[in-house]
């Protein structure tokens, strides 16, 4: 019987095409970034589990891999079962995120670094996520972030940088959604939400999306808020827009809070900007600016980040001002057109009987001159192979037999 072959539930193997497109999508990224001044940085896929579970990844924390100690006994097995602490059981995590790595690479090399560190962080993540289309347990983040500027000037350059990625990869109508958590904590106070509560509120408040406002307003009455009168509430929010200092503000809007964001609007005049009062991002860790950016061809935000000043404390024992945004880049190559064909490369197809030391001549040929080869045996049926090719993206092949080689014929 033949085995299993499919990779694990949620996760994905990815083609010759496919990785070709991811790669040049990256490449464009990490240049505009590193343009606008940040450097590249690597940290390990492992983190010790407490960190990773330490409170401040909000609800990935729940679907974070733990892995196993080494050399576990069932005595070990059956202690950890008996108090439900399966943390007992393992001492390092794969990282859900890269911004917690990123706080803890900070706290280690901070001594290697400038006192205002800008970062370039991409790499696999990975979640126990319920697999679905566009949803994977493994997936690409690309991450900047701005260590040590306490200053709007940090929101701005990292909503600029990622303004500019964006339109170096040809993505049009992309609107940015920006809050304040401190807009959305005084809210909640003026609905009555206790403090121990409120994060919990953030995350029902989170699922609006996905559970409308009465499965948001059900929710919260289980949490125990008074909802009485909610759903308008939520109605009024959503068409707040941003005229709330015209008049009288409204009672749980924070002024000082808004006032910035008006000021974060007026200085990106060419960016579509939205004020979403409702807008959460569920990450536990973010303490002021929130912001998405959504396009209309995809079902979710394609990135977002926040201002996270807390974050760095619980490693260094002193507060650094910290904040990042990253970019969901699953969701933007699936928005990506197929890239046209390399002119620049070039099949050979071996027809007949040429010997091994011919064709590597022909191939080096080829490279000398700039270009990319492949050397491959011609097919019977030619017309499947040149649409084959055409389709993992070479624009021209030729043909070498004995008697030599071709001239380049254009595919596609």
């Amino acid at each position: 019987m033949a085995q299993q072959v499919n990779p694990p539930r949620g996760m994905r193997d990815v083609l010759p095409a496919e990785k070709a497109k991811r790669e040049r999508a990256l490449a464009v990224i990490r240049d505009v970034y590193r343009r606008h001044g940040f450097d590249e940085v690597e940290a390990p896929a492992l983190e010790e589990i407490g960190r990773l579970h330490s409170g401040i990844g909000g609800d990935n924390e729940k679907l974070s891999y733990s892995v196993l100690k080494r050399g576990l006994t069932n005595g070990d097995l059956q202690t950890a079962a008996s108090v439900d602490d399966p943390m007992l059981l393992a001492d390092l995590g794969l990282r859900y995120d890269l911004t917690v790595p990123l706080a803890r690479f900070y706290a280690t090399n901070q001594a290697s670094l400038p006192a205002v560190f800008r970062a370039l962080h991409t790499g696999p993540v990975w979640r126990a996520e319920r697999p679905q289309k566009g949803r994977y347990r493994q997936f690409t983040q690309c991450d900047i972030d701005i260590l040590g500027e306490a200053g709007p000037v940090a929101e701005l350059e990292l909503l600029a940088a990622t303004s500019d990625v964006i339109d170096a990869l040809g993505l049009a109508d992309t609107t940015i959604r920006i809050n304040d958590r401190r807009i959305l904590n005084r809210l909640l106070e003026t609905w009555g939400v206790p403090a121990e509560r409120t994060e919990a509120a953030m995350i029902t408040i989170d699922k609006l999306d996905k559970i409308g406002v009465d499965g948001v307003v059900a929710e919260l009455a289980e949490r125990g808020v008074t909802t009485e009168g909610l759903g308008a509430t939520f109605g009024s929010l959503a068409t707040a827009g941003w005229n709330l200092l015209d008049g009288e503000p409204p009672a749980w809007l924070d002024v000082v809070a808004y006032g910035d964001l008006l000021a974060l609007r007026a200085a990106l005049p060419a960016a579509r900007i939205e004020f979403d009062p409702m807008l959460v991002r569920g990450m536990g860790y973010y303490t002021g600016t929130i912001f998405e950016i959504t396009h209309p061809g995809s079902g979710g935000s394609i990135g977002g980040g926040g201002r996270y000043d807390g974050m760095l404390g619980r490693f260094l024992g002193r507060d650094v001002p910290a904040v990042g945004f990253s970019l969901g880049f699953e969701r933007v190559i699936d928005l990506l057109p197929e890239a046209p064909a390399d002119r620049d490369a070039v099949a050979l197809l071996v027809d007949g009987d040429v010997p091994a030391e011919v064709q590597l001549a022909a191939k080096r040929a080829e490279l000398a001159a700039g270009r990319r080869a492949r050397l491959e045996r011609a097919r019977k049926n030619r017309r499947g192979q040149l649409e084959a090719l055409a389709g993992e993206g070479f624009g021209a092949v030729r043909v070498l037999t004995a008697d030599g080689l071709s001239e380049p014929r254009p595919l596609g």
